[in-house]
């Protein structure tokens, strides 16, 4: 194949490209285009924003807070709610991570006439909605709910040890919430492994923990690094779970920002958080993208 063909070859795809530009374009910066410019808004009193009138008090507004007298001091509240969903974000994704790897990999190791099965029973909870799947776990988390009548007839207590309206309930709901999502990208990886690798691990003396460390993990890491995106972003914006099942006591950014936009009416405000919210997320794609790029290099 010449040069000339080639060139050729690769102007011809970029018209391709150009459906999914235009979705994107329309979808997602457009909107943030939007969103940074009403956080720079000045606030009006009952909602909204007074377009063409630029203020950074919002900005201001997350590390210092204005006395009646106007003077500014230091606050730590926005600073450490951001620390507390990052943290969350972070051990939702742990989470999800220990307990998604098994079944994918428990999938991937059963006949491939048994899959499609197991693969339904693992996105049945996307048939539901959230706030149903909500209020179940608040039935069974409740002090006398199934848990704690479970208990009860155990004689392990009359009621549940205040599961319900706590920081594990959030991570309950949470991994729940989002373990499909790590799940399926870990199962894609596996399910293109040659099992035939593991039998020769065996054969040259590995045992099946070291057989999983040398063989199956790395494998199946573009699916975990995959899954763990795929946890890791939905968990820093959520508010629902938080709200029911953390009842207020857990609160996190994604809680703030939407009272901010519906129940304080600060258009601003909100919208400077959830900038806010879009930089640990882009720090993490930033650190991923550089160690594939690494990567690519040592090959």
């Amino acid at each position: 194949m010449s040069m000339h063909t080639t060139v050729c070859t690769e102007r011809a795809r970029y018209p391709l490209l150009l459906p999914v530009m235009l979705v994107l374009l329309a979808g997602f910066a457009i909107p943030m285009l939007i969103v940074a410019v009403v956080s720079v808004s000045k606030p009006l009193d009952y909602g909204g924003v007074a377009w063409g009138t630029f203020s950074p008090l919002s900005y201001v507004r997350v590390l210092f807070d204005q006395d009646f007298d106007g003077t500014w001091n230091w606050t730590s509240a926005y600073a450490t709610l951001f620390c507390r969903t990052v943290l969350f974000a972070l051990l939702t994704t742990i989470l999800c991570a220990i307990a998604g790897f098994p079944v994918a990999l428990f999938i991937a190791m059963q006949p491939k006439a048994r899959r499609p099965l197991l693969l339904m029973l693992v996105s049945i909870p996307f048939w539901t909605n959230m706030i149903v799947r909500c209020y179940s776990w608040i039935i069974l988390l409740r002090d006398d709910g199934v848990i704690g009548n479970f208990m009860s007839r155990l004689h392990l207590g009359s009621t549940a040890p205040g599961i319900l309206y706590s920081n594990t309930a959030t991570f309950i709901g949470l991994t729940y919430a989002f373990l499909p999502f790590m799940v399926l990208p870990i199962y894609t990886s596996l399910e293109k492994m040659n099992w035939e690798l593991a039998e020769a691990a065996y054969d040259l003396g590995a045992n099946r923990i070291k057989m999983l460390r040398r063989v199956v993990i790395p494998i199946s890491r573009p699916g975990i690094v995959s899954g763990c995106m795929l946890v890791f972003v939905p968990a820093l914006g959520a508010y629902l779970v938080p709200d029911l099942l953390g009842g207020g006591k857990s609160m996190m950014l994604g809680n703030l920002i939407q009272m901010q936009f519906g129940v304080a009416r600060n258009w601003s405000f909100g919208a400077a958080l959830s900038l806010l919210l879009f930089v640990p997320i882009l720090a993490s794609v930033i650190v991923l993208l550089f160690k594939e790029n690494r990567k690519q290099e040592s090959k």
